[in-house]
C-alpha cells in the first residue's frame, strides 16, 4: 500500500512535499491494461452517491523551490513584464452580429502566462490564412518578446491557422494546452460579448473544439516501453500551486504548470494521478514531447484515458466497479475546480518527479 506518513505538512520547505491521497488509493499494475488490482482498504460514504474516502498522506518527494511564484505558467522563460515566448492563438466567430447581421470574427493572441492579451477584429470577408498571417506578423512585430511557439486548439480552424503560421518563423503546435487562452475566452464569453450590441446568446458555444454529440474515438494503448507499472489517484492542496506554495517550475522535472484561476478556493484539493514506473525518465520525456492535455476517466467505457494534442487518446488502464467509483470522485473533483488536475511521473513514491504536469481540461464549448 502506497500510503506512507512521512512528516507534517507544516515542513513543506524541507526535502519532501506531502501529497494527500485517498485512503483507498488505487494502485494498478499495468503489465497489461486489463484493470486495477483490488484496493486493500475500505471506502467510507459521507452523504453522497459517490464514495467519499478519508484523507491520508502519500509522500512524493518534490523539493521545494527556493523561490516561489504565484499562478505559475507553462515553464517558459519570461521577460521582465512576464510575457513568455509560448503564445496561444485563436481565430473564430463570436456570438455577436455586426454590420448588417454578419458574424463578428476575432483573432485573440495571448502568451502562456496570460500577461499579454491582444484582440483584433477580422472582417468577415477576410477570414483566410493570408489575413491571419498578416495580423499575426503585425502582432509579433509590435511585441518586445518574440514567440518561438504558437499553440492553437480549434480543430475547425486547423487548416487555415496551420497554413497561416507555416510562413512565420515559429513552431506551430495544434494543442489543447492553450490554458491561458481558454481562460481569456471564458472571461470574454461571460463579461464582454453579452454587453456588446448584437449579442446572440443562442450562438454562444456553437462549434467549440469540434466536439460531436457522440464521441466515437477509441483510445489506443501506450507503447509497452512507456507504460507505468503502478498508478494511484491522489490529491494535493490547491494552495501549493499559488503564491506561497511549494510547487513551481523549478521542481517539476520536464513537466509544465498551467495557470491557476485566482478565484478558486485555496483550501480545495486538486485531483491527480501518480504514475510509478522504473522507466520514469523515458515516460516523462515522451510526455514532454507530446502536448499532454490531461487525464479523463471514461465511466461508460470504464477506462482511464490520457488526452494529448488536439484529439489523441491513450488508454492507461481499465476500471473495475470499485475503481470506477474512485474515478467518479476524480472527475467530480475536476469539475469542482473547472477541470484542474495533475499528473506526476516518478520512479517510486519517495522519488522526485521526472515530470509533473498541472493541467486543465478545456471546455468543449469555447
Amino acid at each position: 500500500m502506497l500510503s506512507k506518513v512521512k512528516q507534517d505538512m507544516n515542513v513543506l520547505s524541507n526535502i519532501n512535499l506531502l501529497f494527500y491521497t485517498w485512503i483507498a488509493a488505487l494502485v494498478i499494475s499495468t503489465s497489461s491494461t486489463d484493470g486495477f488490482t483490488p484496493p486493500s482498504l475500505d471506502v467510507t460514504r459521507r452523504g453522497s452517491s459517490l464514495a467519499k474516502p478519508r484523507l491520508a498522506r502519500f509522500s512524493i518527494s518534490v523539493s521545494a523551490a527556493s523561490s516561489q511564484s504565484s499562478s505559475p505558467s507553462l515553464n517558459a522563460a519570461a521577460s521582465d513584464d512576464g510575457v513568455t515566448g509560448e503564445w496561444e492563438l485563436d481565430c473564430y466567430s463570436r456570438p455577436v452580429l455586426v454590420e448588417g447581421k454578419k458574424k463578428l470574427w476575432e483573432i485573440l493572441m495571448t502568451d502562456s502566462s496570460g500577461n499579454m492579451r491582444i484582440c483584433r477584429a477580422l472582417p468577415s470577408n477576410k477570414v483566410n490564412s493570408r489575413e491571419v498571417r498578416r495580423v499575426v506578423e503585425e502582432i509579433i512585430d509590435e511585441s518586445d518578446v518574440k514567440p518561438d511557439t504558437i499553440r492553437f486548439f480549434r480543430g475547425a480552424m486547423f487548416n487555415m491557422i496551420n497554413i497561416a503560421l507555416s510562413e512565420i518563423d515559429v513552431i506551430a503546435k495544434p494543442s489543447r494546452c492553450t490554458f491561458a487562452l481558454a481562460q481569456w475566452i471564458e472571461e470574454r464569453n461571460r463579461d464582454v460579448y453579452p454587453a456588446m450590441k448584437g449579442y446572440q446568446p443562442t450562438m454562444s458555444g456553437i462549434g467549440g473544439m469540434g466536439a460531436t454529440f457522440l464521441d466515437i474515438r477509441t483510445a489506443v494503448k501506450l507503447p509497452d516501453a512507456l507504460r507505468g507499472e503502478k498508478y494511484a489517484f491522489v490529491g494535493l492542496p490547491l494552495a501549493e500551486f499559488i503564491q506561497g506554495g511549494a510547487i513551481s517550475g523549478d521542481n517539476i522535472g520536464v513537466g509544465r504548470l498551467c495557470l491557476v484561476d485566482n478565484s478558486l478556493p485555496a483550501d480545495s484539493i486538486v485531483q491527480g494521478v501518480v504514475i510509478l514506473t522504473s522507466r520514469a525518465n523515458a515516460l516523462a520525456t515522451w510526455l514532454a514531447g507530446t502536448e499532454v492535455a490531461g487525464l479523463k476517466s471514461d465511466l461508460r467505457k470504464r477506462e482511464l484515458v490520457m488526452e494529448t494534442d488536439l484529439d489523441n487518446q491513450y488508454l492507461m488502464a481499465k476500471l473495475n466497479d470499485d475503481q470506477r467509483k474512485e474515478a467518479a470522485i476524480f472527475e467530480e473533483g475536476k469539475d469542482a475546480l473547472n477541470g484542474l488536475h495533475f499528473i506526476s511521473v516518478q520512479t517510486d513514491e519517495n522519488d522526485e518527479p521526472a515530470g509533473f504536469w498541472l493541467l486543465r481540461e478545456i471546455p468543449s464549448n469555447l
